[in-house]
């Protein structure tokens, strides 16, 4: 297993739509197994391909090691997609490896049900609820170019942008 390096906004990559992946390859394994790797050292909850620069609808998480400081218990997902949302919805400050150091508040619906295909191959469904819900539909929204900032007004998003710039400019952030 290997890092791998987490791109960072404006690169173009995030802003665009992942592609199904048709065949869990030993290349994909082994792309899910960098990912995993690569999420825990950064460290976060999720990590999606787009953020390794790559286009494959598939993300890798797990909330519970971070929430419970609990072992490892990884999820990846591939080719998911959200077949319910509760009508409820919860406010959490997210945060995301692409956009380092910086947070906001943003309203999502507080349980999802996710299908998605597993390494094994096979088609699971899994019920996220407030911080594994909130991370599904980050992930997601990453698969299909979209980042939490576009969330918010123009002004905020500016000027998290601007602060990202800032630190790049300084050598905080590579």
């Amino acid at each position: 297993m290997s890092l791998l390096h987490i791109i960072t906004v404006p690169d173009p990559v995030l802003k665009q739509t992942a592609h199904s992946i048709e065949n869990i390859s030993a290349q994909i394994k082994q792309q899910a197994a960098d990912m995993i790797e690569t999420m825990y050292e950064a460290p976060g909850i999720g990590l999606a391909a787009n953020q390794i620069g790559v286009l494959n609808r598939m993300f890798v998480m797990d909330t519970n090691y971070r929430k419970e400081k609990t072992s490892r218990n990884p999820i990846v997902m591939i080719n998911p997609e959200i077949v319910w949302k509760s009508e409820e919805l919860s406010v959490m400050e997210e945060g995301c490896l692409s956009i380092p150091q910086q947070y906001a508040d943003v309203e999502r619906p507080k349980s999802v049900r996710v299908k998605y295909i597993n390494l094994n191959g096979e088609i699971v469904e899994f019920v996220g609820e407030d911080l594994a819900s909130h991370c599904i539909q980050h992930e997601l929204d990453h698969l299909n170019g979209i980042l939490f900032i576009d969330y918010l007004s123009r002004l905020k998003r500016n000027m998290i942008l601007r602060k990202v710039e800032k630190m790049k400019k300084d050598g905080i952030v590579l």
